[in-house]
């Protein structure tokens, strides 16, 4: 970790994790890394709508020597609410700005969901620094073939983020996969601002990465699942095809693979990973 007012913290994950309070442009931003090996290349990872750093804790054990940097999205988790409304293109600027403070130059990407939006839109502004890229239950945004209406309905709000209950009684048929049979997969959240979520939804209104998903040069790796209410299969199997240098892994599972196969998707993404830093895995021997 670059940061020296870095503070451990042991209680969200099994890693060493190390949390900073990070001011840029007028917000404070609550910050993690776990801390990896100088051999190979820092992950940075982008979050879900609405989502805290909790959410990728499981993920992030599962992806050992690796080091790791997330964030919670201004008006999400710990970390303040921006004063303005953003779009992609200046959630990826701060991110970079985030990167240089820390001190960190070339890094690996990864966005799940809605973060996945922000991964692409980080790899198209950022060819040289994003080496290779991770789409984990993703899509290209406003053209993507749609979840049902019903689904989609639910995540106007961040109602499931405050309300544990309400979470529970709806998480199977959001999230599908291994959350039909447990409800109760996501426990750990920071609540999340109406207005912070808002702000959200605002940046990724009228984005879609369609057009130029064929620019993009780093080798990409897409992850989806089979049972995904949110983002039906078939998206991730277009952004393969449309993608240069890319490959797809299907998940028996739903939404929240991340979760709920964090052990199977670590080992994917390491792999993956490992080979663009021609280091083997010390559990595989790859």
């Amino acid at each position: 970790m670059k940061q020296a007012t870095a503070t451990p913290v042991r209680n969200l994950s099994s890693r060493k994790m190390e949390i900073s309070q990070i001011v840029l442009y007028g917000m404070t931003l609550r910050v993690a890394v776990w801390p990896g090996t100088d051999k190979k290349t820092p992950l940075l990872m982008f979050n879900g709508i609405g989502a805290s750093l909790e959410l990728l804790a499981p993920f992030a054990d599962a992806m050992g020597d690796v080091e790791m940097i997330a964030f919670d999205v201004p008006g999400t988790g710990e970390s303040s609410t921006s004063r303005i409304p953003y779009r992609l293109w200046m959630l990826s600027m701060l991110a970079s700005r985030l990167l240089d403070k820390l001190g960190y130059g070339d890094v690996n990407v990864l966005g799940v969901s809605w973060g996945g939006a922000v991964a692409q839109q980080f790899a198209l502004q950022n060819p040289k620094r994003c080496r290779r890229l991770v789409l984990a239950a993703t899509s290209h945004g406003l053209l993507m073939i749609p979840g049902k209406l019903s689904v989609l309905a639910k995540f106007l709000t961040p109602r499931r983020f405050n309300d544990a209950g309400y979470r529970n009684d709806i998480a199977g048929d959001i999230y599908g996969g291994k959350a039909r049979l447990q409800p109760g997969l996501i426990n750990e959240f920071r609540k999340t601002s109406k207005l912070g979520y808002l702000m959200q939804q605002f940046a990724l209104l009228g984005w879609t990465s369609l057009p130029w998903l064929p620019l993009l040069r780093q080798p990409t790796l897409i992850l989806a699942g089979d049972d995904d209410p949110v983002i039906p299969l078939v998206n991730a199997r277009l952004m393969t095809q449309l993608i240069p240098d890319s490959r797809l892994h299907v998940f028996n599972d739903g939404h929240l693979f991340l979760v709920s196969a964090a052990e199977e998707a670590g080992r994917i993404v390491r792999d993956f990973l490992n080979t663009a830093d021609g280091t083997q895995d010390e559990e595989t021997g790859r």
